[in-house]
């Protein structure tokens, strides 16, 4: 069994039909931790030291975060700035979060065509997150692809279900220590983990 660590951060879930569906698909078991930091933290007073301890209580690890303006919303880079501290996560001695794997879990509201170099926004999800996977390989942690639920503003419902399912079959696995991440890492998406059976 895998501890996986579920770091959420969605400023205003309470509107968000897409991530409000994914947070239900989380499985409800003892290995899983939902953590709220938006929910915990509404006056960005991150507590470091009980952050660190989750981190080092668990395996896996996800940035789970709707795709702000290319990024992720502003408590998720404090929280970065914050706990990711020299001489314990990275440089002389930051050793800590070495090998434990780590990934995004994200929503768009542009689809995969407005993501590449074609597209509207000129660049790929992979590239816009490119902060995010130096910032896991600073600290010595196995970065894998994004699961990404994308074209969110035109999903049916059929649609918030099948990634619901995706994303918390994915989980399950993951759970379970039911992965390889040297195969995950041939992925463009998580997404397509379940099916292929990785």
């Amino acid at each position: 069994m895998q501890r996986v660590l579920i770091l959420f951060a969605h400023p205003r879930l309470e509107n968000s039909r897409i991530n409000s569906r994914l947070v239900r698909a989380v499985p409800r078991a003892d290995n899983f931790t939902f953590h709220d930091l938006y929910d915990n933290y509404p006056d960005f007073n991150i507590d470091i030291e009980l952050e660190k301890q989750l981190l080092l209580d668990h395996d896996v690890v996800v940035w789970h975060h709707p795709f702000y303006w290319y990024s992720s919303p502003p408590i998720l880079k404090q929280w970065i700035d914050m706990v990711l501290e020299y001489g314990w996560a990275y440089g002389t001695g930051g050793e800590k979060l070495k090998g434990k794997v780590i990934f995004n879990a994200i929503t768009t509201g542009g689809n995969n065509d407005a993501y590449c170099p074609e597209g509207y926004n000129c660049f790929t999800i992979t590239d816009f997150l490119r902060p995010f996977e130096q910032t896991a390989r600073l600290c010595n942690m196995d970065y894998l692809p994004p699961f990404a639920v994308m074209g969110t503003h035109r999903m049916k419902d059929a649609e918030i279900e099948k990634a619901a399912a995706d994303y918390g079959n994915l989980l399950g696995m993951v759970g379970n220590g039911g992965f390889e991440p040297d195969k995950l890492r041939a992925l463009k998406f998580l997404n397509d983990f379940p099916r292929t059976g990785a």
